[in-house]
């Protein structure tokens, strides 16, 4: 049985920014984020990501930057002794009508199937609402991180019924590992 935990980029994984994180040196991880992916990958689970990206559409940066943005989260995450097993994002505006950008499941749903897991068997991460929301629609597990808009998220304290909240990725993690599913 395949165990996953979705999660999404900014504000979870790197620093987030109002602004755009639009380049790989832009791309900063979260202090812990990284050695956190790959305890989980060291401890059995499948690791995944979940980024709206509409700066693609807004025409802040290129599909060859993202790329490079990605790139720099794998290599990090490989040296550390990790894997991330999927990468799903979202190139639309919000105002596009897709069926791929949070808070609708496409891009949870689309890895579930991809990596053969059972929503029950998975967790989703987010610092948003709209994270924790795509993540129930999907049928996962839900936490909230309080980093990037984590806190914002929690002060409207709306939506987030069911959802575990923790300081930061690090924290979820050691959390998972020790109890399990």
């Amino acid at each position: 049985m395949n165990k996953l935990i979705i999660m999404d980029r900014d504000g979870v994984i790197n620093e987030d920014s109002d602004l755009y994180v639009k380049s790989a040196e832009e791309w900063q991880p979260i202090s812990g984020s990284i050695d956190a992916m790959a305890n989980l990958t060291q401890s059995g689970y499948l690791v995944a990501i979940a980024t709206n990206q509409s700066g693609l559409a807004r025409g802040l940066f290129s599909e060859k930057e993202l790329t490079d943005m990605h790139e720099k989260m794998i290599q990090l995450v490989d040296h550390a002794g990790g894997k991330i097993s999927s990468i799903q994002f979202c190139p639309h505006h919000p105002d596009d009508g897709c069926a791929c950008r949070k808070p609708k499941p496409g891009m949870p749903m689309t890895i579930l199937k991809e990596l053969n897991v059972q929503p029950e068997n998975s967790w989703f991460v987010g610092d948003t609402l709209k994270d924790i929301q795509s993540g129930k629609k999907a049928g996962c597990k839900t936490a909230l991180v309080k980093t990037g808009k984590g806190l914002q998220a929690l002060t409207k304290g709306e939506g987030l019924e069911d959802t575990l909240v923790f300081d930061n990725l690090a924290e979820f993690c050691n959390y998972i590992i020790k109890i399990g599913f």
